[in-house]
């Protein structure tokens, strides 16, 4: 007996590893070789790509491409319809198939709605994509990025609220009460 939950219109293609608790809804597709842990939740018309991972508790907003390539570790949002990328360079005409390039979002991470993140970019721990952010560069753990092309204009915390660093570099968290220091450029929780 499988311990998941799909939807009688989901397709799930053969060699799948789905976790316990995890749920799988409307015309959603997992492609060959998946694997996904414990606890996810994959929404409507999702489309995962042979031999994508994804951790415990991952969040699947309905409409999302993850492609090849992408591994997305525990805790992780994918907001409504963002995609990833797996090819730079894409044609129509030209296979590609082996030049798929890597795209690792940290756990923790949030990537808003209609967000695209462009392979080979890592998303860092606890990092924040606002919507309709085109990522085209690495993001650090705890930054803030917004825009096209994407750049970063803060820090937040792991309960997603923007940090605002006093002149010793330290802030907190107005919902945990966590403090966070800010140095060289490098987010810590304290």
């Amino acid at each position: 007996m499988k311990s998941y939950q799909a939807h009688e219109t989901a397709v799930i293609d053969d060699g799948c590893e789905i976790g316990k608790g995890t749920t799988i809804w409307h015309f959603s597709h997992i492609m060959p070789n998946c694997k996904i842990g414990n606890n996810c939740n994959i929404g409507q018309n999702v489309v995962i790509s042979p031999e994508v991972v994804l951790g415990e508790n991952v969040k699947v907003q309905n409409n999302v491409s993850i492609y090849t390539g992408v591994i997305c570790e525990d805790d992780v949002f994918l907001g409504p319809s963002m995609v990833f990328t797996n090819v730079i360079n894409p044609r129509s005409a030209v296979s590609r198939k082996n030049e798929y390039l890597k795209t690792r979002v940290k756990r923790g991470a949030s990537i808003g709605a209609n967000a695209t993140i462009v392979c080979g970019n890592d998303i860092g721990e606890f990092a924040f994509i606002g919507a309709g952010a085109v990522v085209v560069k690495e993001v650090l753990p705890y930054a803030l990025v917004v825009g096209n092309p994407s750049k970063q204009i803060g820090w937040i915390s792991e309960f997603g609220h923007r940090l605002n660093f006093n002149t010793a570099g330290r802030a907190e968290c107005p919902e945990s009460k966590k403090t966070y220091q800010l140095h060289n450029n490098k987010v810590t929780k304290l």
